[in-house]
C-alpha cells in the first residue's frame, strides 16, 4: 500500500470514528491540560504527551482520538480498535505501528490518562480519566465553563496525521490563549511559559502552522507614544483553514 492509499484509509477510519460517536462541533479539552496554573513548575499534560520523540508523537494521538471518540458517561470505548486497527488509523507502519501503539496505550495507562480494561478475546476496554494525568474520574470540559474547542476537522480530514506534535501543542497552545478573539493578539512571556515547551520548539512549531497557513504572526508595536516602543509577535489563528484538507508535502 502506498503512503496515499494508507492515508486515504486513515482519514476513511477517522471519519467513521468521528461518526460512531456522533461528534460534531469542537472536541473540548481542558485549559489545565493545555496550560499550567500560576507558579506550577510541572509542565501541563499535553506537553509531558509531545516529550519522548517518536513516542510522544504515537501517545499524543492515541490519547486526542480516544478523547474525540469517548463521547458520554463513562466516557469510555468498549470496543476499540485492536493494535492493528489504531495503526491502520494513524497512518503508521504496518508493521512496526501496532507494537508502538500497544507500547504507548500502556504509558497513557501507567500515567492515568486512560485506564484499561482486559477483555477475553477483544482489545482492552479504554476508559478515558482526568485530562490532568491525575487517575481522577474524567468530567465533561464543557461543564467546567471555559474550555479549549478544536474542531473537529483536525480529526476528519487529517491534520492529526500531517501536523508534527509539538506543531499540535502549539495549535492547542494558541487556542487556549486566544480564547476565540479573531484578532491578532500579544502572549505575555510568562504565559507562554506555562505551556512547557522551549522558546525553540515555540519558534519551530510556529513557523509550520504559518507554511500550513492556520497561523498568520504579526509584528506589532507594544507601548504607548512616551514608552520606547518595541515590535512584539502578535498571532492570529485561521481555525476555518481546518475545515479543509491539508496540503499534504
Amino acid at each position: 500500500m502506498s503512503n496515499g492509499e494508507q492515508r486515504a484509509e486513515a482519514i476513511r477510519l477517522l471519519k467513521s470514528a468521528a461518526d460512531k460517536a456522533k461528534r460534531s462541533g469542537r472536541v473540548p479539552f481542558p485549559p489545565g491540560f493545555v496550560i499550567a496554573a500560576e507558579g506550577e513548575k510541572q509542565a501541563p499534560p499535553l506537553a509531558r504527551l509531545v516529550q519522548g520523540g517518536r513516542g510522544g508523537e504515537v501517545r499524543l494521538k492515541l490519547y486526542m482520538c480516544i478523547t474525540m471518540m469517548a463521547t458520554g458517561k463513562p466516557y469510555d470505548l468498549r470496543t476499540p480498535p485492536s493494535p492493528n486497527g489504531w495503526a491502520r488509523m494513524l497512518a503508521l507502519d504496518p508493521k512496526k505501528g501496532p507494537r508502538r501503539v500497544s507500547s504507548n496505550l500502556k504509558w497513557l495507562a501507567d500515567n492515568n490518562f486512560i485506564r484499561l480494561e482486559p477483555q477475553w478475546g477483544r482489545p482492552s476496554a479504554i476508559t478515558l480519566l482526568s485530562a490532568a494525568g491525575s487517575g481522577e474520574e474524567y468530567s465533561q470540559p464543557r461543564d467546567g465553563g471555559r474550555y479549549v474547542g478544536v474542531p473537529l476537522g483536525f480529526w476528519i480530514h487529517g491534520w492529526i496525521l500531517s501536523l508534527s506534535p509539538t506543531a499540535t501543542a502549539v495549535l492547542f497552545a494558541l487556542i487556549e490563549a486566544l480564547g476565540g478573539h479573531s484578532e491578532a493578539r500579544y502572549i505575555p512571556t510568562a504565559r507562554r511559559q506555562r505551556y512547557g515547551l522551549s522558546a525553540d520548539t515555540w519558534t519551530k512549531a510556529r513557523k509550520e502552522l504559518e507554511i500550513r497557513s492556520l497561523l498568520v504572526v504579526k509584528r506589532e508595536p507594544q507601548g504607548t507614544f512616551y514608552d520606547f516602543t518595541r515590535l512584539r509577535n502578535a498571532y492570529q489563528l485561521d481555525l476555518e483553514r481546518l475545515d479543509a484538507p491539508p496540503n499534504w508535502t
